[in-house]
């Protein structure tokens, strides 16, 4: 017998022709779309790496260890996701936007859909332990023109580099989070604590793939942003702290240039007990440019 023709090609290939033809009658032709191209790429990989029984089932325990680790306010697979740069790809592909528009990124592991409603001005650092700061802008469109009543969800972690999520026997609920509405000018601002640089949560399986891999796990100092108007495309995003650590070498690869702002510090007694802050404080200016829905 020719063991040789046995294992072959033709026989290494079977398989994958067999599961293709068992999607045929898939009704949804996106899905049988999706599920053929899945099933031929995650053949392929099997083929090149040819893997040990031992090795698989080390990847189906990762995987299912992953799934373990999620819950309510922490989604280990988004982590996952983030650190293969898996979501970066996908919000590029998906980021058709004019030239104008403000860039997107990813939206980590740690967004709330229900952020607290705040006025106009409030400040998120329920706590008050670090470098306060006052973020302003204006919502707009690609031509300039305001778009009041723009809602805009805010979140970020505190000053040592935790969500409130993380820490709710030392955070009060909503720390670093808010859920604001543009004035009648496209205008928003609020007070926080100036962010700073913090690793990923190095806890569950993602930490253990960082580590294997020599990786490190920071991100650079950042706030969090979804940003949305009536008839135009929300867009999420970031806006980086300028010469934070780690800029260069995001663990999720998600700095973008133009989403990089200067947090100027401001020395001004008479400013700062205006807008109910300590003094010194920074201040950080991020417009941001939605497009309209495209038909």
């Amino acid at each position: 017998m020719d063991l040789t023709a046995k294992t072959g090609t033709t026989e290494k290939t079977a398989t994958t022709t067999s599961v293709l033809e068992s999607f045929a009658h898939t009704s949804d032709p996106r899905l049988r779309e999706v599920l053929a191209s899945l099933t031929r790429h995650l053949h392929d990989f099997v083929r090149d790496i040819e893997p040990t029984q031992a090795e698989w089932e080390r990847a189906i325990d990762f995987l299912t260890a992953t799934g373990h680790m999620c819950d309510d306010t922490r989604q280990e697979f988004i982590l996952l996701s983030d650190v293969l740069g898996v979501s970066m790809l996908v919000e590029t592909i998906n980021d058709h936007k004019a030239a104008a528009a403000t860039d997107s990124t990813v939206l980590g592991p740690f967004h709330m859909t229900e952020s607290p409603v705040r006025e106009l001005g409030a400040n998120i650092d329920l706590v008050g332990g670090g470098e306060p700061c006052v973020i302003s802008g204006r919502v707009v469109s690609v031509d300039g023109t305001p778009l009041p009543g723009a809602t805009l969800d805010v979140w970020q972690a505190d000053d040592q580099g935790f969500y409130d999520v993380q820490q709710p026997e030392k955070q009060p609920p909503g720390n670093g989070r808010g859920l604001f509405t543009a004035d009648a000018e496209g205008r928003f601002w609020f007070r926080s604590c100036v962010p700073s640089p913090y690793p990923i949560p190095t806890d569950g399986p993602v930490g253990s793939l960082l580590e294997a891999t020599g990786r490190h796990p920071y991100r650079p100092a950042h706030v969090h942003f979804i940003v949305g108007a009536e008839g135009y495309s929300p867009v999420t995003t970031h806006i980086f702290v300028a010469g934070s650590d780690y800029l260069e070498s995001d663990a999720v690869f998600a700095v973008k240039e133009s989403l990089v702002e200067e947090f100027v510090e401001v020395d001004s007694p008479e400013e700062a007990a205006e807008l109910g802050l300590a003094n010194p404080f920074r201040r950080a200016r991020f417009d941001i440019v939605l497009q309209p829905v495209i038909a």
